[in-house]
């Protein structure tokens, strides 16, 4: 990788241009399978000053806050636990920049949430009173000011009064029924659930807080016993800064450049990293003090370490870094504290039961329930989809969806010129290196009429939800009929001007991933379902996997 250009696939662009979709995609997965998305080294460096940053403000905050023991006591955590949800919800966190195909800007969040006219997706128009339509209004604007402002103030508090907390809760649960994008984008399942927790008494708040990293670990590992872990472990590692020898990157995959299909390493390292995920953390809580607690801190810092020096796609970086703060600050110097030190066990019990049955859900009805509140994290089973769109409907949302980032071809365009089907090809690959890639190229065939598919873009879905919502985080349930429903209300698309696959992900206890093909204008035509096991055993390139309709 160079350090200002990006290290692209050496490819004749004239022979190359003139391959099929899938031939087209065979050298860029090759190419990613030894190099990754080849981003700038001075790209990383600039995220590795942003973490800097971000360190850097939650010290200050921390610093500031006059009668603190020290950067562990119950208050100091509720700060960094807030300022980390502004750092997020602001646009900062995560999906921020061009790691995240977000060039000008490199965040969306802030500058449409305060705008009125943007998009906005209430999770149930149908059931919360005065949540209904898709149109941000100057209330909305003026909640999600006031969220930040709350926020603000308590962080400027001194102390921390609980009620203070509350209000920012208040607002941001009033803000969520009116735009679940927010609630995402602010990791409400993280910091919203650690917030909670300060309003309980006593010793309390720190147990509570031990719970809910508990649930969060134990819900990722959990989310990870299925045949796509491994995919996510191969590409990332190949798109690792730190991994820089190519033999080495070649080494993740069964046998490079024929098969890509994850090697033994890379299943090794799935399967260990789980196993930590799921092992550790229950030592961590049920140890209170010596030997085994550093042990097991030692191990959970090292791991939230390794996946913030991968870099991985979507940057979470600051949740990993907050996440190694919350294991000393918790763990560490908690570490005393367990079950039975509980003052009032009822609240903490309520809490366990929502976060522990959201999960449970997550992982039985995905397309219910988000893959963030779900904590199905890194583990390559999420709703997906792509968007196959004419150049008359880009146009018209070009011109009728209030936004502030163009479509992300055009933002490619700007940078890379003549380039650009290159870089549009490497997000191909990257989608396809896992598993459900070959599920969703697959099922392009199928969206688009036969013979006419040289008239379609395909988008991936969280490139449209950049444009038109101003966040995305690998979430299908921002792209799915819902935000469909919210164009085509602002477009007007003609039928087959627009065509959407929407790729459920896998039940824990099923094998198979349920599609939908949607049609803006006339609705769904087409559903079935894809079994894991074709996908896996496929090539990136192989977009002919069986499909059964029903």
């Amino acid at each position: 990788m160079g350090w200002i250009e990006p290290e692209l696939p050496d490819v004749d662009v004239a022979v190359w241009s003139r391959g099929t979709r899938a031939e087209k995609i065979r050298p860029m997965a090759q190419h990613w399978a030894c190099v990754g998305f080849g981003t700038p080294v001075v790209l990383h460096l600039f995220y590795v000053l942003k973490i800097a940053l971000y360190t850097a403000g939650g010290a200050a905050i921390v610093a500031a806050t006059t009668g603190l023991d020290g950067w562990a006591e119950p208050i100091a955590f509720e700060k960094v636990v807030l300022y980390t949800m502004l750092f997020e919800v602001v646009g900062l966190g995560c999906g921020f920049g061009p790691l995240n195909n977000r060039y000008l800007p490199p965040l969306g969040s802030i500058l449409y949430w305060l705008r009125p006219g943007t998009i906005r997706l209430p999770p149930w128009p149908g059931r919360a009173p005065l949540t209904r339509g898709s149109t941000r209004t100057p209330v909305d604007a003026a909640l999600y000011g006031a969220l930040l402002a709350a926020i603000a103030w308590a962080l400027c508090s001194n102390p921390l009064p609980r009620w203070q907390v509350g209000v920012v809760l208040g607002v941001l649960v009033l803000l969520s029924l009116r735009d679940k994008t927010i609630f995402l984008a602010a990791r409400g399942e993280v910091y919203a659930t650690l917030a909670m927790t300060y309003l309980f008494a006593g010793n309390d708040p720190v147990i509570a807080a031990k719970v809910v990293f508990l649930v969060i670990w134990l819900g990722a590992a959990v989310s990870k016993f299925n045949r796509h872990f491994p995919f996510v472990v191969s590409t990332m590692m190949s798109n690792n800064p730190l991994v820089r020898p190519r033999r080495l990157k070649q080494a993740f995959f069964e046998r490079f450049p024929d098969d890509l299909r994850p090697g033994r390493p890379a299943r090794v390292v799935a399967h260990t990293a789980t196993a930590v995920e799921l092992c550790v953390p229950v030592m961590l809580f049920s140890t209170h003090g010596g030997a085994p607690t550093a042990v097991a801190a030692g191990l959970m810092i090292a791991f939230h370490g390794a996946i913030l020096a991968a870099v991985p796609m979507g940057v979470p970086l600051e949740w990993n870094v907050f996440m190694i703060y919350g294991v000393a600050a918790l763990f560490g110097a908690h570490a005393e504290l367990g079950l039975a030190d509980l003052d009032d066990p009822m609240p903490v019990a309520a809490l366990f039961a929502v976060v522990a049955g959201t999960v449970v859900a997550g992982n039985l009805f995905p397309r219910k329930v988000s893959f963030l509140p779900g904590m199905r994290y890194y583990a390559g089973n999420w709703d997906t989809g792509l968007w196959c769109v004419t150049s008359s409907a880009a146009a018209k949302i070009a011109e009728n969806v209030v936004a502030v980032a163009a479509m992300p071809a055009a933002q490619l365009q700007k940078f890379y010129g003549d380039r650009t089907p290159i870089l549009i090809y490497l997000g191909y690959a990257f989608r396809a290196m896992n598993s459900h890639g070959r599920a969703l190229f697959t099922l392009a065939h199928r969206a688009m009429p036969a013979g006419k598919q040289d008239d379609y873009a395909i988008t991936d879905g969280e490139r449209m939800c950049s444009t038109a919502l101003g966040w995305n985080f690998g979430d299908g349930h921002l792209h799915n009929e819902q935000l469909i429903a919210a164009l085509q209300q602002r477009c007007s698309f003609e039928p087959g001007e627009v065509r959407v696959i929407l790729l459920d992900a896998q039940p824990i206890h099923r094998q198979t991933q349920q599609y939908r093909l949607v049609d803006a204008a006339t609705g769904e035509f087409e559903r079935g379902y894809v079994r894991v096991a074709d996908m896996v055993t496929r090539q990136p390139w192989d977009d002919e996997l069986p499909v059964h309709v029903t």
